[in-house]
């Protein structure tokens, strides 16, 4: 998303802006982009400076100093002279926002991608005490039937899993 502000600057100015963020790499996940994440909310030119809205895949993530440092290297290098990282939280990131091709690219690398979460429910959220089961395609076979290993993989976002057709073990990104 790309907001013009005041001054409007030159579309040229906007589409670099855009193109030098969307280009970032995940820290944790190379072989994806903040924007293939879903990470980037928006991107602001205002003549030569850029304020750049992301929302971390969760509170806590240890990559997000990172990824801003990453976000202000990379307008630097692009030619603007003033660059501002925000950090918003509302709404909250969802594996839902990871781009088909973010998820082609997870496959790709051998990380099963999350599947859908859809829409938030309005009104009373139900309680359950145990996490419905998830059938998670081999991204190796493409087997539907796997089994976790451990719920948590090398990053917090991913759970260890193996699929007993082909044997292989691989990582899952968890739905969020």
């Amino acid at each position: 998303m790309v907001t013009l502000v005041s001054g409007e600057p030159g579309q040229d100015d906007v589409i670099r802006a855009r193109a030098a963020v969307a280009a970032v790499v995940d820290p944790e996940m190379p072989m994806l982009t903040l924007d293939d994440l879903g990470v980037i909310r928006s991107v602001d030119v205002d003549g030569d400076a850029v304020t750049v809205t992301i929302t971390p895949t969760y509170s806590g993530c240890p990559a997000i100093e990172e990824m801003r440092a990453d976000v202000r290297t990379t307008l630097a290098r692009a030619g603007f002279g003033r660059v501002e990282v925000r950090t918003v939280f509302s709404p909250p990131w969802s594996t839902d926002w990871i781009s088909d091709d973010g998820r082609h690219k997870l496959a790709e690398a051998g990380i099963a991608p999350p599947g859908r979460v859809g829409a938030a429910p309005t009104g009373p959220i139900p309680l359950t005490l145990v996490a419905p089961p998830s059938a998670v395609r081999c991204p190796q076979c493409g087997a539907s039937s796997t089994e976790e290993l451990s719920r948590f993989g090398p990053t917090a976002c991913t759970a260890l899993r193996r699929c007993p057709s082909c044997r292989e073990p691989f990582e899952h990104m968890k739905e969020i």
